[in-house]
């Protein structure tokens, strides 16, 4: 008998590749235990950690909502595996079908669970969407060498349904979807004026370093200024434990002003990035979750424009 051609192996040897890893996530288990934080609304908090092995990229905060037209989720979380576990958890508290589910930004742990959900209840703002059509697939990979088999069959869904700021009313809760941006081209808030919580996403942490990669630091702290603004019992921040107050949002932007500080100071004085690295942090922040790798990498993503706006003798307003 003739051996296979090269191209009938390599595709079997594709296919045991796939059926290899999702056997190996069949074995991976988030704990997925959402926590009632109002009338009908659940929560799930992640561990304030990086993306790991260990943790399959659990490091995100999603919740849900029942309503009588359906569960409304917010954020799908970091895995195919993640959005299976969490419709499972969500069957264990309603009956009711998921009928929207919300991403609040295009970061690979609040939406790349979206596969486990039926296409047409994806939803996002138009920016998101986008967001995830042109970086999705990166996003994705990285998420594979970061979390490894947690990740198996995980593929980005972008939402097909564009999302508008306003009012949307789910059965008898009364939702204010608020579009902001900052930490994101575009950051979905969410409040239920029914029960008084305000999911924040990203725009808020919790005890835990914010993140910056598409960061525009002025614009994120005028977001900031309008969320505590908005009257709220119960705060849902993207990451880090559910608060009862503003502190999160202050604790935030504190950070982000002396980060700001901090980089815009170094450039003006000279210093290259290596010197930059090296300074000290203030006390006030040695506490956070992962403050030594968000800084080195905030400083990665950030500080060169900070140094371009200092050659060209550009200031910027503290």
């Amino acid at each position: 008998m003739n051996a296979l051609p090269r191209s009938a192996r390599a595709l079997i040897a594709l296919f045991a590749l796939g059926w290899t890893l999702l056997l190996a996530a069949a074995d991976r288990d988030y704990g997925l235990s959402p926590v009632r934080i109002a009338d009908d609304t659940w929560a799930l908090v992640g561990r304030s950690e990086d993306f790991s092995l260990s943790n399959g990229g659990n490091i995100v905060n999603t919740a849900f909502i029942v309503t009588r037209d359906g569960v409304v989720v917010i954020d799908s979380g970091p895995s195919r595996v993640y959005g299976e576990q969490l419709k499972r958890a969500i069957a264990r508290i309603t009956d009711k079908p998921v009928s929207l589910v919300l991403n609040t930004h295009h970061h690979p742990d609040h939406f790349l669970g979206n596969q486990a959900f039926a296409p047409e209840t994806l939803a996002a703002l138009p920016a998101t969407i986008k967001g995830i059509h042109s970086e999705g697939g990166s996003f994705n990979e990285n998420m594979y060498r970061l979390a490894g088999d947690w990740m198996a069959g995980t593929e980005p869904v972008a939402p097909t349904r564009q999302l508008a700021a306003g009012p949307l009313a789910m059965g008898d809760h009364r939702l204010e979807l608020i579009a902001l941006d900052g930490h994101t081209e575009a950051d979905l808030v969410i409040l239920d004026r029914s029960t008084g919580v305000l999911f924040a996403g990203d725009l808020v942490f919790n005890g835990r370093t914010p993140t910056t990669p598409h960061a525009d630091l002025p614009r994120w702290q005028a977001a900031l200024d309008r969320l505590e603004k908005t009257p709220f019992t119960t705060l849902v921040p993207g990451h880090g434990p559910v608060a009862g107050d503003a502190g999160p949002i202050r604790q935030t932007r504190a950070w982000l002003a002396w980060l700001d500080r901090q980089l815009r100071q170094a450039a003006e004085d000279g210093l290259d990035m290596t010197e930059v690295l090296a300074l000290p942090l203030p006390a006030e922040f040695r506490g956070l979750a992962v403050v030594n790798a968000e800084y080195r990498r905030s400083v990665g993503q950030l500080y060169p424009a900070y140094e371009q706006r200092a050659l060209s003798g550009e200031r910027r307003k503290p």
